[in-house]
């Protein structure tokens, strides 16, 4: 019997086509976690830019002061860049590390 993974419908899957599919999931992680800084970037701008107006929206819904507002943005961001990092850029690092080292491997 051939060495390799078994598919979804029970066939072999080689060595080959086990490179391409991780590859492309490496590729979309890369997209997600390029994405997810887009995110941050217009979060942290829109903030810069019109944060006393954002404020001002929320402050009539909820009873926040100004460092309380702060805090809350200030934790956001740092909870995306820390899941984005976690769950897009490290899996795609290890893919990728893992693929380099196959390819190189005799």
């Amino acid at each position: 019997m051939p060495e390799g993974k078994v598919g979804r419908k029970g066939s072999i899957m080689n060595a080959d086509e086990m490179s391409n599919r991780l590859d492309a999931v490496a590729e979309i992680l890369l997209r997600c976690f390029l994405f997810s800084l887009a995110i941050l970037i217009v979060w942290f701008m829109s903030y810069v830019v019109g944060g006393d107006w954002i404020y001002s929206i929320h402050s009539k819904w909820f009873d926040l002061s100004k460092h309380e507002f702060a805090l809350m943005n200030y934790y956001g961001m740092a909870l995306l860049k820390l899941c984005a990092i976690v769950f897009f850029l490290l899996p795609y690092g290890s893919i990728k590390l893992m693929l380099r080292k196959k390819n190189f491997s005799p």
